[in-house]
């Protein structure tokens, strides 16, 4: 049997009692690389904020094999940032060894080290005072791909990590979470190209609120699972009656 990094047993994520996410299973396998794609409105990044702790279950239970839920690295989508906040590259990035300093601790050497190593990896070397407002999309992208190296998570999630950047940055970033799959992590991606999910994500979880398909991409990405994907977002009744927890001995 396949270990699971995360398992999803009957999750239900709601607003106002209202299902973004509706009575969902699956399981994330440890080292395992995943796309989540979807139509707008499907429930992808209401997902991975609730893996990560970030919202409230409206039933069910998100199995974690990673404790505590900090220990997961998490990228959130680029518009959710407010880089008008007066923080250099430097600082930013070092916010990834909060873990090992502690939320008042202080940053030791070797953290400093390996944050300067991580903008190296990234293609950041020498950017360590500059303001973060003061960069492009792509750089400021970069800068957190190099909070993430320094966090060093076995489990990293991916909110639209290549949206509005450019094709350098993308296939640089690309080639960081393909090193990050080949070192047994788990790599979580909310994605809309569905060119770059067929190129390089082997696993795919199809979602329109409720799971369409959960399997190899080239399973999954069929012409027909797309277009039911489709129908079942096109469908959804926003004015629907509120979710109620399902009835287990029933079934």
């Amino acid at each position: 049997m396949t270990h699971a990094a995360i398992r999803l047993r009957d999750v239900t994520i709601a607003y106002d009692r209202h299902p973004a996410v509706h009575h969902l299973n699956g399981t994330f396998a440890a080292g395992s690389l995943t796309a989540v794609v979807g139509p707008n409105g499907a429930g992808k990044s209401t997902l991975l904020r609730a893996m990560m702790g970030e919202l409230p279950l409206e039933s069910g239970v998100i199995e974690r094999d990673v404790l505590p839920v900090t220990d997961i690295g998490y990228l959130p989508q680029a518009a959710e940032i407010d880089r008008r906040f007066p923080l250099t590259v430097g600082d930013t990035v070092l916010l990834g060894a909060w873990r090992q300093a502690g939320a008042f601790g202080a940053i030791s050497a070797t953290s400093a080290s390996e944050a300067r190593c991580a903008l190296s990896a990234v293609g950041l070397e020498g950017f360590e005072r500059r303001h973060i407002g003061s960069l492009s999309a792509g750089q400021f992208q970069r800068v957190l791909f190099a909070r993430l190296l320094l966090q060093d998570a076995g489990v990293i999630l991916l909110d639209e990590p290549f949206t509005a950047i450019d094709a350098r940055t993308t296939r640089d970033l690309l080639g960081i979470v393909q090193r990050w799959h080949r070192d047994g992590r788990t790599v979580i991606a909310v994605l809309d190209d569905f060119e770059q999910v067929r190129a390089h994500f082997p696993q795919t979880l199809l979602l329109a609120r409720e799971s369409v398909s959960s399997a190899p991409t080239e399973t999954a990405m069929t012409a027909a699972n797309l277009l039911r994907a489709r129908t079942m977002a096109e469908r959804w009744d926003e004015g629907a009656a509120i979710c109620e927890p399902r009835d287990e001995s029933a079934a």
